[in-house]
């Protein structure tokens, strides 16, 4: 027992490190290649912006196009370097929401078949939501979690750490219960 507690043990260990950083690289992959190809292709938004859910629908959309372009980019960098990861996590998860009520829902349904028909990969005419739910559930670990301890995020905390452990003054007895 003790031979298979050690080795979950590794397994947990692990995960804290590689767990998240490979949810980080998928989604930055594909984050990124969404930007670029916003960032060298032609604003479509004005087609879907009466799709918009409030109060994304009363900003410009040559302006909704440059806040989805960049926040694709740079939170793809973020998310894979693990820098600001819950922020852009958050960011992002409210960037796949307008997504999929804008573009990916399906225009019509009367039942909870016809709606889980528009749950698929390929549009054939009932929505195609399911790669953006997929990106929401890998988002959420992110928000709730963090980054995981390959990020700079971690070094980044760990860092403030060691300069609160080493500062005259500080109180280690209440900064233990502080939450992380």
């Amino acid at each position: 027992m003790k031979v298979i507690n050690n080795g979950l043990g590794w397994f947990d260990a692990a995960g804290l490190w590689l767990g998240l950083l490979s949810l980080r690289l998928l989604l930055g992959w594909d984050f990124f290649e969404s930007g670029l190809e916003k960032f060298h292709g032609v604003n479509w938004f004005a087609e879907v912006a009466d799709r918009f859910p409030f109060p994304f629908n009363i900003v410009p959309v040559d302006m909704s196009w440059q806040i989805a372009t960049w926040f694709e980019l740079l939170g793809a960098v973020a998310l894979v370097i693990g820098l600001g990861t819950r922020f852009f996590a958050a960011s992002l998860s409210v960037l796949t929401i307008v997504a999929i009520a804008s573009v990916h829902w399906p225009e019509s349904w009367s039942t909870l078949s016809e709606l889980a028909q528009g749950y698929v990969l390929t549009d054939r005419g009932q929505g195609n939501f399911k790669l953006p739910v997929i990106f929401l559930g890998m988002l959420a670990p992110l928000m709730l979690l963090g980054p995981g301890k390959l990020s700079l995020d971690a070094w980044l905390r760990s860092c403030l750490a060691t300069t609160d452990e080493h500062h005259p003054g500080h109180d280690q007895r209440s900064a233990r219960h502080l939450p992380a």
